[in-house]
């Protein structure tokens, strides 16, 4: 089988306080290219930004709204969260009640808590270990390639 990515849509509630939450959808992704990291994209519409018309990058700043909001973490750090509470810095992974796992995802902006169904992201994580075995992410390493990545 010979995949060069896996991308799975599932959803989550975003927990808006005690007794409120919308559910939304997530994109999840994983690329062999990037091999020790897992992809969470969000619709634009729950960004925790200020509106296309405050202070931006200039002219390009409003087509980035038609585009999900895309945070990059660990995919180790997915993994552990699903048994115990993993993560320092802006992305924690804990169980939760029942046979949900929460994501708490920390920017300048605000935090948002996210429920998702553990066995949907146990799914993604197995079908990512199909294209990239646990301990094997080094073969898939291009460190030239990241380099030039970096340095634009």
């Amino acid at each position: 089988m010979h995949h060069s990515t896996v991308e799975e849509t599932v959803h989550a509630r975003l927990l808006l306080s005690l007794h409120r939450s919308v559910r939304l959808r997530v994109t999840l992704g994983y690329r062999p290219q990037d091999p020790l990291a897992v992809r969470m994209g969000f619709p634009a519409e729950f960004s925790l930004d200020e509106p296309a018309d405050g202070p931006g990058d200039g002219p390009g700043g409003g087509t980035e709204g038609a585009d999900d909001i895309v945070w990059v973490f660990a995919r180790h750090l997915l993994s552990a969260g699903l048994e115990l509470p993993a993560g320092l810095g802006d992305v924690h992974v804990r169980p939760g009640a029942g046979r949900c796992t929460m994501v708490e995802l920390r920017a300048p902006e605000g935090t948002a808590l996210l429920r998702f169904d553990t066995a949907e992201l146990r799914r993604f994580l197995w079908r990512s270990r199909l294209l990239v075995p646990e301990g094997e992410e080094h073969l898939h390493l291009d460190a030239d390639r990241a380099l030039a990545e970096l340095l634009g």
